[in-house]
Parts: C-alpha cells; sequence; structure tokens
C-alpha cells in the first residue's frame, strides 16, 4: 500500500506542475497532461479504496 501512496503523490505533483502551467501561462499542451493525470489519479484513487478497505477488514 505504501508504493501506491507514493504513485499517488507523484502522480499528483505531475498534475500540480502541469495544471498550474496552464493557468499561469496558458500552455495548452501542460493541459492536456494534467487531464491525463487526472483520469490517472482517478484510477489510483479507486485501487486505494479497494486496498484500503481490504486493509481494514484484516
Amino acid at each position: 500500500m505504501k508504493d501506491l501512496i507514493n504513485k499517488i503523490e507523484a502522480e499528483f505533483e505531475a498534475f500540480q506542475k502541469d495544471s498550474n502551467a496552464q493557468l499561469e501561462s496558458g500552455n495548452k499542451a501542460a493541459g492536456t497532461r494534467a487531464r491525463k493525470s487526472s483520469l490517472e489519479l482517478t484510477k489510483l484513487f479507486k485501487e486505494f479504496r479497494k486496498e484500503s478497505l481490504e486493509a481494514s477488514k484484516k
């Protein structure tokens, strides 16, 4: 689960960097990368929820 949390943190940092680049400088490619990161974060959060529920049952 620690590995999953590290992946979430890394993906969120990438999202923040790209979304700020889009917001501050109007970088359209960064906006595309930010949207891609948001989809990946959704998948990672679902996986985290699943693992968290399994861990709480033990």
